[in-house]
């Protein structure tokens, strides 16, 4: 007898967890996931993979057909501003080839004083540029106007600092491809010497050789051509610039590059070190091309040059890294999880919880950023939102949440 009220709680038991298995069944309430639409800072990127590059750099290449003698300089290596980088024992010319290279001198010789006009401009366009700029320090320090306008005034003598820095490291190239296009005339007998002997009797003055010098100072980058063979006029043989003078190369959907402008800030992640590193967009480049990306899609690109406002950077040329290019920024803008919103004909909508029910709500939308949109209206902070609506959600449906997911 006393076994019976036993099993008779093990009964009980039973069917009341049949009942509460059953109540959940028979339950209408769809469960969701939901978040809260919040107020705060919003920020709208283009994320694309980008590539540092020395921002100026020099091909060095054989200014005459000739035998090329072992270059023994290796990447990395520094050079001086008129040292001899290679040497060249030219072939004997016949009066066609001398006739030309008389041209090419000629022609290089023009090029020269092109490159020293445009320096004399970029010169009185700096000078002009710093006028603006003292101007502009002192109508801001009266209030007359923006500091938008004083940054932009800041902006132009910055590009025309370093346009005149680029055309004076173009006068310099243009007076080295003098001295190359002049070397072109020297007839070379053609020594018996070889190797050792003939580099020796080059670097001695007894053998008719070219010296090919580099047009800036800085760092060999690469070298095109090491060991001795017979090489063409315009043959590349080595690279140099200054590898602590970077910039970026990001290239971009031509859409997105449409939204890009100049001054933009620049987050640089996945570059190896654990801060991200800072830019602003110097340039974005007037023509595109066509790329296949990895799905075998073309695509039109647009490469989007960068300027890294910290200096040095741990970086050197050629490296990859992941750019985040700021096109819009707002600091108190309504934000609500894009997987909340959907489409309703032409507009957008999202479920609101509401005394444990779905209501519908007509959303205008501003701004979209990586997860989260500008709503412009329909909801308020605090409201909670319906995360990826499934077709079980619709309006008045009874809901129950799951969880409220944290803020990133």
């Amino acid at each position: 007898m006393a076994r019976v009220p036993r099993r008779l709680g093990v009964a009980l038991g039973a069917a009341a967890a049949l009942g509460t298995l059953y109540a959940l069944l028979r339950s209408d309430a769809v469960p969701v996931e939901v978040a809260e639409v919040t107020r705060g800072p919003l920020r709208v990127t283009v994320d694309e993979e980008g590539e540092t590059r020395v921002r100026e750099r020099f091909v060095v290449a054989a200014p005459t057909l000739g035998r090329l003698l072992r270059i023994e300089l290796d990447e990395g290596d520094a050079v001086e501003a008129g040292a001899v980088v290679a040497r060249i024992v030219p072939s004997p010319l016949d009066p066609r080839d001398e006739a030309a290279a008389r041209a090419r001198v000629e022609a290089a010789e023009a090029q020269l004083r092109a490159a020293e006009a445009r320096r004399t401009y970029a010169e009185a366009a700096l000078a002009q540029a710093r006028r603006d700029a003292e101007r502009a320090d002192r109508l801001r320090a009266a209030g007359t106007i923006s500091e938008g306008a004083r940054e932009q005034a800041r902006l132009e003598l910055s590009r025309a600092r370093e346009e005149g820095r680029a055309a004076a490291f173009g006068v310099d190239a243009a007076r080295h491809e003098v001295e190359a296009a002049r070397a072109a005339l020297i007839a070379a007998r053609g020594p018996a010497l070889a190797g050792d002997a003939l580099r020796d009797a080059c670097r001695d003055g007894d053998a008719p050789c070219v010296a090919v010098r580099a047009p800036v100072a800085g760092r060999v980058l690469r070298v095109h051509e090491e060991s001795e063979r017979i090489v063409g006029a315009g043959t590349p043989l080595l690279d140099l610039g200054d590898p602590s003078d970077l910039e970026i190369a990001i290239d971009v959907l031509s859409a997105d590059a449409v939204r890009i402008r100049p001054g933009a800030e620049v987050v640089v992640e996945d570059w190896g070190g654990e801060a991200p590193l800072r830019a602003r967009v110097v340039r974005v480049e007037p023509s595109g091309y066509t790329k296949v990306s990895a799905l075998g899609v073309e695509e039109q690109r647009v490469d989007v040059i960068a300027a890294f406002a910290d200096a040095p950077v741990p970086l050197g040329d050629g490296y990859r890294i992941e750019a985040r290019i700021v096109v819009w920024q707002g600091d108190d803008v309504v934000r609500v999880p894009g997987s909340a919103l959907f489409r309703r004909g032409a507009g957008w909508s999202a479920f609101v919880v509401e005394d444990g029910r779905a209501v519908r709500r007509d959303v205008a939308v501003g701004e979209r950023g990586a997860f989260e949109v500008q709503a412009l209206s329909g909801l308020e902070p605090g409201e909670r939102v319906i995360l990826h609506p499934s077709d079980r959600v619709e309006e008045g449906a009874r809901v129950r949440p799951l969880r409220v997911p944290r803020e990133p």
